[in-house]
């Protein structure tokens, strides 16, 4: 029996990512894939840094007890931050005498490279899971840090530790803007709508948002309803999914236990084999 070398051969695959898009579309094209690539989301930093400096000043200087890191991408902008500030090192050490609590695999990522262990990690990388694992913690009295990430002010995650009697110190380090051209994503919306894509592969909510976004200014949102119906969603994990949810579309594919590129990949290979198979 000949080894299938390609598993995801003839497969059209949307791929929406921006940061990594060259690595996540070269992966999948790997293994057969024809990509549909349309960046949809670039990453800058806060338009005025006055408060993520006097932040991360409060921060240096020992003024938190925890640390609630949502996104790996959060803290690497705190970091550079820090760096062009002079500061970098007194914010490790602050971080390494404090308690952190992880949201999913890329912040901890991070604290690894600078060598210091993470703490809390939630069973589920979400706002619910992180409530669920400081909820059998004392926070009453506790100063916690909370780095928050764009289009997401987390009300829920800060009046949880407010009621809790901790007091809450967010900071939004980095925004999103528009990385795609309208009339792309609209291109795009309407082949999903023709069912002649196989596959759109979301990795960030903003993703799922440009979508959204589009739809309603070229008044496309039955055309993304029918896409999305007839394409196979996958998700990076369950914060993902849940913005394809809040559009009324289902979400087909997601990893297990671990939401990152790789297992997503995987994942996408396994499904679109098994319906390769399924067709023949």
């Amino acid at each position: 029996m000949m080894e299938v070398t390609q598993p995801l051969k003839g497969r059209r695959i949307v791929v929406p990512e921006s940061r990594e898009l060259d690595l996540f579309a070269g992966m999948l094209e790997a293994q057969g894939a024809e990509t549909i690539r349309c960046p949809m989301v670039r990453i800058l930093d806060a338009e005025d840094p006055a408060p993520i400096e006097a932040w991360l000043r409060r921060l240096a200087t020992d003024r938190f007890d925890d640390l609630i890191l949502l996104t790996g991408e959060g803290l690497r902008r705190l970091l550079a931050l820090a760096r062009r500030l002079g500061i970098e090192a007194e914010i490790i050490v602050a971080v390494k005498r404090l308690r952190t609590v992880t949201r999913g695999p890329k912040p901890a990522r991070v604290l690894r490279e600078l060598g210091l262990t993470p703490g809390i990690a939630p069973s589920e990388p979400t706002t619910a899971g992180i409530i669920a694992a400081l909820s059998r913690e004392k926070l009453a009295g506790r100063r916690v840090g909370v780095q928050l990430y764009p289009d997401n002010p987390n009300e829920r995650l800060l009046g949880f530790l407010s009621s809790a009697g901790a007091a809450p110190d967010p900071v939004l380090p980095y925004r999103y803007a528009s990385d795609s051209d309208t009339a792309r994503v609209q291109e795009i919306i309407q082949t999903m709508a023709k069912g002649k894509v196989d596959a759109v592969a979301f990795t960030s909510s903003p993703q799922v948002a440009r979508f959204r976004e589009v739809a309603r200014a070229r008044n496309l949102e039955d055309e993304l309803r029918q896409g999305l119906t007839r394409t196979r969603i996958a998700a990076v994990g369950p914060v993902v999914a849940a913005a394809v949810e809040a559009l009324g579309a289902k979400v087909a594919i997601m990893p297990q236990g671990s939401f990152h590129m790789k297992p997503l990949i995987t994942a996408i290979r396994t499904a679109l084999s098994e319906k390769n198979a399924n067709r023949g």
